[in-house]
Order: structure tokens, then C-alpha cells, then sequence
């Protein structure tokens, strides 16, 4: 699995970011890949107008909010 998280690197993004590498070593998950997008033009692709979002695979989970690693597990669940 790969978790993206979209946004231009600000605090929100990076917390975001941070939540999702927490809620992965929580889980002790070693098969997913964690990556930050932060071209504008990829970010539109999948129809996110407000940041950070995150994206598991391709589906888009939450957007414009920061998710806490709480919930950010039960997706991985």
C-alpha cells in the first residue's frame, strides 16, 4: 500500500505526514511506502481543493483536516 499525503509542506502537511509514519510504526506495518506530494497539478488529479489531504492507494480519505493517528490506524485496519 501506498499512503500519499498532498499538500505544499506546510505544518498542517507535515503533521499530517508525521501522524500517518506514527499510525504505520503503531501497526507495525512494514509494506507500506509513505509519500508526500507536493506538485499542485498531481494534487488537482485527484480532486483535492483544500489541504493536506491523505490518500491510501488511490482513495482519498480525508481532506482539508489533519486525521489523528487514531483514526489514520483504523484505515490500515
Amino acid at each position: 500500500m501506498i499512503i500519499k499525503i498532498l499538500g505544499s509542506g506546510c505544518p498542517n502537511c507535515q503533521k499530517l505526514e508525521a501522524n500517518a509514519k506514527q499510525a504505520v510504526k503503531d501497526l507495525g506495518l512494514k509494506d507500506i511506502e509513505i509519500k508526500h506530494i507536493f506538485d499542485i497539478d498531481k494534487i488537482v488529479e485527484y480532486g483535492v481543493m483544500s489541504a493536506p489531504a491523505i490518500v491510501f492507494d488511490n482513495e482519498v480519505k480525508a481532506t482539508g483536516r489533519i486525521p489523528n493517528v487514531e483514526e489514520i490506524k483504523s484505515w490500515l485496519k
